[in-house]
């Protein structure tokens, strides 16, 4: 059981497409909806702004997550290995003698 690979769990193509498009679309709806919004240069700004930090702690949040996730699986692939070699040294038939 210790020799076996661990299971790479990928995306599809049309996943990772599906994502990028959808992303594409909602940055690109919010920006045309600010451009055309009746209101001063500098509300759209703000809101522009306030988008672009959205944007980038989304990403943020995403490769932190990701990040946390993966230690945990080297985490517990460690642990795994330490406990496989203690079974395979333990005998429990064997008698210390004094």
């Amino acid at each position: 059981m210790a020799n076996t690979p661990p299971v790479r769990q990928r995306t599809t193509g049309a996943y990772f497409a599906q994502a990028v498009i959808s992303f594409a679309v909602a940055v690109s709806a919010m920006v045309v909806g600010i451009a055309y919004l009746h209101a001063d240069g500098w509300i759209r700004a703000f809101l522009g702004l306030g988008m672009l930090y959205l944007v980038t702690s989304a990403f943020t949040l995403a490769k932190v997550v990701r990040d946390r996730q993966e230690e945990d699986r080297y985490a517990n692939r460690v642990d795994q290995a330490r406990l496989d070699k203690l079974l395979s040294e333990h005998d429990p038939f064997r008698v210390d003698a004094p």
